[in-house]
């Protein structure tokens, strides 16, 4: 691959390394995949996809996207523009579109499905550095690469794709679609987790990774100089240990059920654990032989 990325110094370049013949399969996490497998167990899931299909939601919302917001090229934004382009190349997808939002809350999302398209916020760019950003843009492009943007839209868009579904379904889709909410968001959640191996592979730097986690949780600019990952790296294990209580973990549940992405600790938590376990290494390894 002719690209190279700079290092967290930015005084040198490193080359990034690709990974040919790579399946979503041999990096998707393992609650992604039995989460996938659930959703489909869910009455009337494979109906509820079927009309969002039929009703062109996903063309809905790309007109929205394209109305509002501004597309990234080559001449516009074109250090983002890069990063589509070596994530698209380090993962094997054909490059999507890519659009910045004007939204101070720090956010990206990848909607579509026969085109899906990627938008960051003007909120998320102001947070992370260039490493981090690079590292949001692979997140995103990883979503493509497990094929999770069709149901990513729908989750996101649930109250519309529930309202639409009831009136096909004559009312019943409103109690179908009750079913359905809990385990997409159990889903998406779970999804977060192999776009941010994904996003690793593509970045091939741990630190950038564990930074991305640690500002997203609670990074303000004028602290970010005082941020320590060993500190956050703790305070990942504490959070673990009041998993000790049945109790903390009934609260867990409740604190976590509707939202569509795990706490940023957690994140780092399962990255970590992926890297610890040797399974990233014997993955970048085989992509060199």
């Amino acid at each position: 691959m002719n690209a190279s990325a700079p290092d967290n110094n930015h005084k040198k370049q490193r080359k990034l390394r690709t990974y040919p013949g790579l399946g979503a399969r041999d990096f998707m996490h393992p609650w992604d995949v039995k989460a996938t497998a659930a959703l489909h167990r869910v009455p009337g899931f494979d109906r509820l996809i079927a009309k969002v299909m039929e009703y062109g939601l996903e063309r809905i919302l790309y007109l929205e996207n394209i109305a509002d917001n501004v597309r990234v090229t080559e001449k516009m934004f074109p250090r983002l523009h890069r990063y589509l382009k070596w994530s698209c190349a380090i993962l094997g997808v054909e490059e999507p579109e890519l659009y910045v939002s004007l939204d101070p809350v720090p956010n990206a999302y990848t909607y579509g499905h026969t085109r899906p398209f990627i938008v960051l916020t003007s909120g998320l760019v102001d947070v992370l550095g260039e490493q981090e950003q690079f590292f949001a843009v692979a997140h995103e492009v990883g979503h493509i690469k497990c094929e999770h943007s069709l149901y990513t839209t729908v989750a996101r868009n649930i109250a519309a794709v529930i309202e639409i579904f009831s009136q096909a379904t004559l009312g019943l889709g409103s109690l179908l679609g009750k079913g359905i909410e809990l385990p997409l968001y159990d889903w998406m959640r779970k999804s977060e987790l192999s776009a941010d191996r994904a996003a690793l592979m593509c970045v091939q730097d741990k630190d950038v990774a564990l930074r991305t986690f640690m500002k997203l949780a609670g990074g303000a600019q004028k602290l970010y100089a005082e941020m320590d990952q060993d500190e956050f790296l703790r305070q990942i294990r504490a959070y673990e240990e009041a998993d000790e209580s049945t109790l903390n973990k009934v609260y867990k549940f409740l604190i976590t059920a509707m939202r569509t992405h795990p706490f940023p600790i957690m994140r780092a938590k399962h990255l970590d654990e992926w890297i610890t376990s040797g399974d990233y290494d014997r993955l970048a390894r085989s992509a060199s032989e």
